[in-house]
């Protein structure tokens, strides 16, 4: 699947769910086939691709096609959980489960950033920082910024323990995007990241959401779902040229 959003502003755009998986304590080498593979769907050819060792981290790397370590398909960062590019002919690739994937692109800049936001991401407010780092190391300008929120677990299915509730406190905002209901706290990880970005102030008609529950759609991979035999999604986006 794919965001005609992204598209029609700019972004090449894939997304990836139980056709393959991007887990690669399970799959290994074969995650270089499946990158392949989404190349070869979106008839690109890219000069880099780029990806990370996810750690539910606030860290962001800059992808400028010679930098980052070797990996199955490309090059990749170690402990980090976002990537930001000005370079055309790069892609970007995270993964996730019940995460939440949140894209950034400024299209006058010509800046693009995916990260990877989890709630021990989203509490540490990393797509904040990912804002504030494309407007200090690049110039970007927040009312040019689109952002999409990609496919994520849904609230009613997001049984989080109290110490989740209480990462969250530094969110004026933090009752709006949590429910307690039979002395149970459940989070909404798309209300989460709206607000940061919304609050960092990008304009609401600049923000898509994608409508799929990683839970509810057969087709994607979910932890929360799958338990321990849980595969990764994967999320690609290159600016087009």
């Amino acid at each position: 699947m794919n965001s005609d959003f992204l598209e029609k502003n700019g972004v090449i755009n894939y997304i990836s769910g139980k056709e393959m998986s991007f887990r690669t304590q399970k799959e290994g080498n074969k995650v270089k086939s499946y990158a392949q593979d989404i190349i070869k769907k979106l008839k690109i050819n890219p000069y880099e691709i780029y990806s990370c060792r996810q750690m539910h981290t606030d860290n962001i790397c800059y992808a400028s096609g010679e930098n980052g370590d070797d990996y199955f398909y490309g090059k990749y960062f170690d402990n980090t959980d976002a990537l930001i590019t000005d370079k055309k002919n790069i892609g970007l690739l995270i993964k996730f489960a019940d995460c939440t994937p949140v894209v950034l692109y400024d299209k006058s800049k010509k800046v693009l950033s995916i990260i990877h936001s989890g709630w021990r991401g989203t509490s540490k407010k990393i797509v904040e920082k990912t804002l504030i780092k494309m407007e200090k190391d690049f110039s970007c300008q927040r009312e040019s910024i689109i952002g999409f929120i990609g496919p994520t677990i849904d609230q009613e299915n997001y049984e989080v323990g109290e110490e989740v509730y209480d990462a969250f406190k530094s969110f004026k905002n933090r009752d709006s995007f949590f429910k307690y209901r039979n002395e149970k706290f459940y989070l909404s990880l798309i209300s989460a990241n709206l607000d940061l970005l919304t609050e960092q102030g990008l304009i609401r008609e600049n923000i898509k959401i994608s409508q799929k529950s990683t839970f509810l759609t057969e087709s994607l991979h979910s932890a929360r779902r799958d338990k321990e035999n849980y595969g990764l999604n994967s999320m690609f986006v290159m600016m087009k040229k």
